[in-house]
Parts: structure tokens; C-alpha cells; sequence
């Protein structure tokens, strides 16, 4: 890289951005360089927290995501929380107000309940296409508030960041060249409002509707993707996992760290940490604070000869639903005040982030293999059968597989996420068909463009057809069914396809 491109900072490619298309694109190397040049621990020499006085944690997590759609003037681009304000007689729509509350107000909650002498923690999670529509609202009191808690030294020991996929895309039916662009594009993004700096602190990864993919193949580049982004962990959901014999997890064993393997069909394997969500999706056992309840009828555990307090690892939506909305900053003061007042968030049941958690059990000098090993649900049945003919390829995976799925009723590679009730898959191919349309036609045209020039990456004609390609994939388009959302697509499609043929 040349030395004007490599001294180009966050804030100046924020500054050149086109403010009708985000920041997703462009500074790829300034993006590698902040996530994988160093990986020094970032919450072991800040912590005030000691394991020795520790008997069990409680992680919490708030999701936090509206789409972008179609629908503003002459069907441009627009956050759904700018069009829940403009329709407030709509469905929930009300709700916006309240909305725009929740995103903000951990930047209010964090500060008072330092200064009420707490030793509180949240990890956050939010969608890019949510930080988008910040900023095509100009709703700078959000995201002022979360630079406060991200940025200030006084607060971020507090709070930590989880990546996603940008455009809150579930992994499984994402065309695998577009999973790394998701990430990329959020880091990106996350970038240009609060630093590389800040950047470089996110080291955990939270997928979109807690999706985990089964597919041998989709898996592996799913978690090489993310390792080479400079991610050390990953969330996922207990039921979508299994041991590496088939089994569902043992009890204790979702309250520590596991290795999430993944093989794919050549039988390479890659690993990364991961941190089990226990429980459902419901948003009262975050904001009724249940996590913080459960962890306090656990206790310390053994792994590779240490002792080491268990950890009960949970999210919710930030923003959704009633007891949300209302009961849970009268349940999260009432609950930090209790811990306050028994230890003062320092012994005891204490509440802890991701990483933070992770780093210090690796100061006792645990690490990663010394983990329990597991893999994505239903893939023990496709080593199982493969155990028969001795070898490993993609033809004799991809046979497997077909024998499975006609000889066994409850074999699927459809992934695994929060809940069972939801394919992402069947009965969306009016979604998905034009989905994988756009994708191959971006990739088409532009990946050997950018093989013989990155730069390609910078211009505002790549940047809008990539923008199109991750905005399809978006889970919203198939999770409230066919319809408006589904037409929402449609519309999307058509636009990235005119893109790719003007540009």
C-alpha cells in the first residue's frame, strides 16, 4: 500500500464518504491491520475483577437492529425506525420513540450506575444497518451517548462491542463470498464513528438471530472468516451445537468455554472459542435480568486442572417487546444495586463480559484446546456415515448428506438458530433465488477487478452495488413472510441489478 493510502485515517474516510451510502467498504487494509496486527489482551491489565474471589459470572448481551427498506422518496433507501416515525398509525409503530430510547440508553444507564458505585457490564451488539440509519436520521444524541460508553477511558472497561454480519444476514442461506464481506463491512462501519481504537477492543462475534451453520463447508469458511477478521469468540446457542459424538451438551459444560470444531468436506479443520447462550430468545430473561439469578445457583468448575468460575452467557433483544422497553431499567438497577450492596460486584456472583471472562481464564494458563470440543448440530451423523468408506471428499460429503436427508426425517442442513419455528430456507425461494441471482453477478464483476486493483474497493460504483448485495440478504425479508417485506427484496434486487449494469 502506498504511503497515502496507508496513512489515510477512519475519520478522513468518513469525512470522503458519500453520505447517501455507508461506510462499508474501501480501507480494507486499515480494517486487517486493526483487528489482527494486535491481539494483546485488552480487559486483563484494567479489570478490577479477580477469579480467586469470583464463585460465577452472568454475560449479558443486548441485540439491537432495524432493516434498511425502500421506502422513502421514490423508494430510497430508509431506516425502518425512520419509517415507524413517519407511520406512527401502523402496527407497533408507536414504538419508535421508545426505540430510539433503548439504542441510546445504555450510554445513560452505564455512566449513572458507575457513579452509584456498581461495577456493572453489557456487551453490545448492533447491526450495521441500524448504525446506518443513525446516521441518515441525524440522531447524533445516540450516537454521542454511545461513543461516551465505547470511548470514554472512564466507561469502556464496562462495555464491551460484539461484531456481526452488517447487514443482519443469518449465516446458513448467505452466499459463503458474502459472509466475509458482512463482517468487513461492519468493522468498517464500526470504524468511522468510533475508531480503530475501539475496533480493536471488539473481539467477539454475535451472528444474527444466533444462526450457526451445519453444512460441513458453509461452516468452515464461516469460522475461517471470521478468524482472519481477528474475531476470538463466537455466541452461540446451546441447542445448535452437539458434542463431538452427537450428543447435546452436558449440563455444566454450557456455563464454561468450548471449541466450536469445524471440518469441511476436503477434512480441513478450523477452531474457534465459543460462549453458549442458554435458554430461549424470550427478552425477560435479560430484562428481568434472570441471568444474573441463574448464575447464582452455579459455582466454580475444572478445567485442565484449574478452577474456574462458571459463566451463564445471554442476549435479547435491546429494544423489543414491553417488558423491554419497561421493566428492564427498573430490573437492572435494582439487581446491580443488590450486587453493590453483597461485594460490590468484585466477589461472589459478579457480572462479567465475553472477552474480559475469556482473558482471564487464560491468565491461569488454560487455552483454547484445553476447552471441550464441540461441533454444529446433525454433523456427527454426516462423520458417522462417512466413517464407513474411510475417507473425506466433496463428493463422498455431499452423498452423505443426500442419503441422510432422504433416510433420516430429522436431518437437516438448514443450520440451527433461536428458535425452531423459523426455516430461513424453504418457502423463501422468491427471496433467495434472486438473492444468489445478484450475488453471482457481483462477484462476477468485480472480484477480478479487485485481484489486479484493492482500489476497485473505494469507488462509489462498487460501494453501491456491494451495499445492494449485502441489503438482500438481510434476515428481515423472509423472518415477517411474504408480502411488503418480500416486495421490499424485489425492489432491492431490481436496484442492485441496474447497478451492475451501469456501472
Amino acid at each position: 500500500m502506498t504511503q497515502a493510502h496507508s496513512s489515510t485515517s477512519f475519520a478522513k474516510f468518513q469525512d470522503a464518504t458519500n453520505h447517501n451510502l455507508p461506510p462499508i467498504c474501501g480501507y480494507e487494509s486499515e480494517v486487517q491491520s486493526a483487528t489482527t496486527s494486535d491481539r494483546d489482551p485488552i480487559f486483563l491489565n484494567h479489570t478490577n475483577l479477580n477469579l480467586e474471589t469470583i464463585t460465577s459470572g452472568f454475560a449479558c448481551a443486548l441485540h439491537m437492529h432495524q432493516p434498511t427498506i425502500p421506502a422513502g422518496t421514490n423508494d430510497s433507501l430508509i431506516s425502518h425506525l425512520q419509517y415507524m416515525f413517519d407511520h406512527p398509525n401502523e402496527g407497533d409503530n408507536h414504538n419508535a420513540a421508545p426505540f430510539a430510547w433503548c439504542y441510546s440508553r445504555m450510554g445513560e444507564f452505564i455512566p449513572q450506575l458507575v457513579h452509584e458505585g456498581c461495577n456493572p457490564r453489557i456487551m453490545l451488539d448492533y447491526s450495521g444497518n441500524l448504525l446506518w440509519g443513525f446516521s441518515q436520521m441525524q440522531r447524533h444524541d445516540i450516537l454521542d451517548n454511545l461513543k461516551l460508553i465505547t470511548c470514554d477511558k472512564q466507561y469502556q472497561p464496562y462495555v464491551e462491542w460484539l461484531g456481526t454480519m452488517w447487514s443482519h444476514a443469518v449465516v446458513p442461506s448467505t452466499p459463503i463470498p458474502d459472509i466475509k464481506l458482512h463482517i468487513q463491512a461492519w468493522q468498517h462501519h464500526f470504524a468511522t464513528i468510533f475508531g480503530a481504537e475501539a475496533l480493536k477492543r471488539v473481539r467477539g462475534f454475535s451472528p444474527p438471530e444466533m444462526h450457526l451453520p451445519n453444512h460441513p463447508d458453509t461452516l468452515y469458511e464461516y469460522v475461517k472468516a471470521l478468524k482472519e477478521c481477528g474475531y476470538q469468540w463466537l455466541l452461540v446457542q446451546e441447542h445448535s451445537i452437539e458434542t463431538l459424538d452427537g450428543q447435546p451438551l452436558f449440563h455444566e459444560q454450557k456455563y464454561i468455554p468450548n471449541q466450536l470444531i469445524a471440518r469441511n468436506s476436503s477434512g480441513h479443520t478450523i477452531s474457534i472459542t465459543a460462549l453458549i447462550k442458554t435458554q430461549g430468545s424470550d427478552t425477560k430473561l435479560v430484562a428481568q435480568m434472570q441471568p444474573y439469578f441463574e448464575a447464582k445457583t452455579k459455582g466454580k468448575q475444572s478445567l485442565a486442572s484449574y478452577s474456574i468460575p462458571s459463566l451463564v452467557s445471554q442476549i435479547a433483544d435491546g429494544e423489543n417487546g414491553g417488558v423491554m422497553m419497561n421493566e428492564y431499567p427498573r430490573d437492572l438497577f435494582r439487581v446491580y444495586h443488590e450486587i453493590r450492596d453483597n461485594g460490590g460486584g468484585l466477589s461472589g456472583t459478579v457480572p462479567m463480559n465475553g472477552t474480559e471472562y475469556l482473558e482471564l481464564v487464560a491468565s491461569y494458563g488454560i487455552e483454547p484446546k484445553d476447552y471441550p470440543p464441540c461441533q454444529a448440530v446433525q454433523q456427527h451423523k454426516i462423520w458417522e456415515q462417512l466413517a464407513l468408506e474411510g475417507d473425506i471428499t466433496p463428493e463422498l460429503v455431499e452423498t452423505a448428506i443426500a442419503h441422510l436427508q432422504q433416510t433420516d426425517p430429522n436431518f437437516h442442513m438448514d443450520g440451527a438458530s433461536w428458535t425452531n419455528s423459523i426455516n430461513w430456507v424453504k418457502g423463501y425461494e422468491d427471496v433467495l433465488d434472486p438473492m444468489l441471482k445478484l450475488s453471482t453477478a457481483f462477484h462476477q464483476k468485480y472480484d477480478s477487478q479487485i485481484s489486479s486493483d484493492p482500489y476497485v474497493t473505494q469507488q462509489q460504483e462498487y460501494k453501491q452495488a456491494l451495499l445492494y448485495n449485502l441489503l438482500l440478504q438481510t434476515s428481515c425479508y423472509r423472518y415477517w413472510g411474504a408480502g411488503r417485506w418480500t416486495d421490499y427484496a424485489q425492489k432491492i434486487y431490481q436496484l442492485g441489478k441496474s447497478a451492475l449494469e451501469q456501472s
